[in-house]
């Protein structure tokens, strides 16, 4: 997902936030394109590509001259595409003009939410049904592919480069659903899960920061996230 383009090109911080906001989708609303793939060798390819609202260049698509360098890779004049879409806009600036790229950026939650299959339920117990097959997917691939698991001390495999993907592909893009869940059910919240809920958060932006820009440390997974609406009796 990286930008050559010199003084434009965008922040650690940007980045970070770029892909928080995708979920690892393409920002089109109109495109339900994965940004990370697993094929069936077990590899990784990603199709995550940072577009320039405004051109990175004064003769770049959408060039606005009075913009800085800086401005030009700025978090509000990015957003982050499939390799496709990155290219549609790109040839055809007229029809994808900066208001509705910045549209695009807007509605992106309301998408996410449409994608990843968010509802109102009248219940914590719903709530809990559609959260606990991703907490479970998450336990599985931590139990399997983490820094503490067998895999680990298999010499044949590149560990590091799997549990990489493994947390792109799948544990960071499940955080995000089940965000997305809770924060569409938070009435049926008590207020020490609410707690909860930001510590998880937290913690999903920092694993993000982790495996995209190799930051240190970071909230840890809150072991009360493992009884989220979970009602006792």
């Amino acid at each position: 997902m990286a930008c050559s383009r010199g003084e434009a090109n965008p922040s650690a911080a940007t980045r970070i936030k770029l892909f928080a906001d995708s979920a690892g989708y393409c920002q089109n609303p109109a495109c339900a394109q994965q940004l990370f793939v697993d094929t069936s060798k077990g590899e990784s390819i990603h199709f995550g590509e940072m577009a320039h609202i405004f051109a990175a260049s004064d003769k770049g698509p959408r060039a606005d001259t009075n913009l800085t360098a800086e401005e030009r890779g700025s978090y509000e004049n990015l957003i982050l595409l499939c390799a496709n879409c990155h290219t549609m806009v790109d040839k055809a600036p007229d029809d994808y003009s900066d208001s509705k790229m910045k549209q695009w950026k807007r509605d992106r939650a309301e998408r996410l939410a449409a994608l990843f299959g968010v509802e109102s339920f009248s219940s914590r117990a719903e709530v809990r049904a559609a959260i606990e097959p991703l907490l479970t997917a998450n336990v599985v691939t931590f139990e399997t592919y983490g820094p503490g698991s067998e895999a680990r001390f298999n010499l044949e495999s590149d560990f590091p480069a799997i549990w990489r993907r493994k947390m792109l592909n799948s544990i960071i893009p499940n955080n995000k659903r089940i965000l997305a869940v809770i924060d569409k059910n938070r009435s049926l919240m008590s207020n020490h899960e609410a707690k909860t809920l930001e510590a998880f958060r937290q913690h999903t932006d920092d694993l993000i920061a982790r495996h995209l820009t190799n930051a240190d440390g970071g909230q840890r997974f809150p072991e009360a996230m493992d009884m989220m609406m979970v009602d006792n009796g």
